[in-house]
């Protein structure tokens, strides 16, 4: 079984073959390892390995995780955060890739004590079973944040179609990157959106071809817990 550091290093490879093949440098690509199905003592692993990017889904994972890990990590909320969960999470983060309504922006407002980075998630393919802004509506939703000072924005975030089509997949994040282009630029001095939150285990290679500066990938690094399924 290959451990997370050799996990890490392969991944880190497949960045690299990417970035040449689309003439990006690979220091562009910050990897956030998702750690939302492991313990404290895998996520250790991954910190032990370099990566000190980390990704949760729940408050229950900050939890579990943050006593053991400390100021260590970097933090990223990357699920769907309820706006009543808001005052339990958002001091306790670096970034949230997440923020798909202005409810939620307006809890943000009240509850953070510094201004949070931001992803506006956007539905690019327009599947029903997924959250975010369609991308018409992404930049008035993003100018009516103006007035949001602890907001910052600082990109856009979607995930992949669900298909085996790589086309389809491509067009997706390329669609993504034309649209964060366009807003960044706008000059809005509190989005300068320059970031792309996209990839995850089976597609960040396209994703990092098509522009991704975060991908965000779970088990390809951090694989399973002894007793989880396989």
């Amino acid at each position: 079984m290959s451990t997370v550091e050799e996990r890490l290093q392969h991944i880190n490879e497949t960045i690299r073959l990417a970035c040449e093949r689309s003439g990006r440098n690979p220091e562009e690509v910050t990897v956030i390892a998702v750690t939302k199905s492991v313990g404290p003592g895998r996520a250790k692993e991954v910190l032990d390995a370099g990566l000190v990017d980390l990704g949760e889904n729940r408050k229950e994972g900050l939890d579990e995780k943050q006593p053991v890990l400390g100021d260590a990590a970097r933090w990223h909320f990357i699920g769907s955060l309820q706006s009543r969960k808001v005052k339990d999470v958002v001091n306790r983060i670096d970034m949230l890739h997440s923020l798909d309504r202005a409810s939620l922006a307006e809890e943000i407002r009240k509850r953070a004590v510094r201004p949070l980075d931001c992803f506006v998630q956007v539905n690019v393919s327009g599947e029903q079973s997924k959250s975010g802004l369609a991308p018409e509506e992404t930049e008035p939703f993003i100018r009516a944040l103006a007035g949001n000072d602890k907001i910052r924005i600082a990109g856009l975030m979607t995930m992949a179609p669900n298909t085996d089509d790589e086309q389809q997949i491509r067009e997706s994040f390329r669609g993504l990157r034309e649209l964060r282009d366009r807003i960044a630029d706008l000059g809005l001095p509190h989005a300068p959106c320059t970031e792309l939150s996209m990839g995850m285990s089976n597609d960040f290679g396209i994703a990092v071809e098509e522009g991704a500066t975060f991908v965000r990938i779970g088990t390809a690094i951090v694989g399973y817990e002894s007793g989880e399924k396989r």
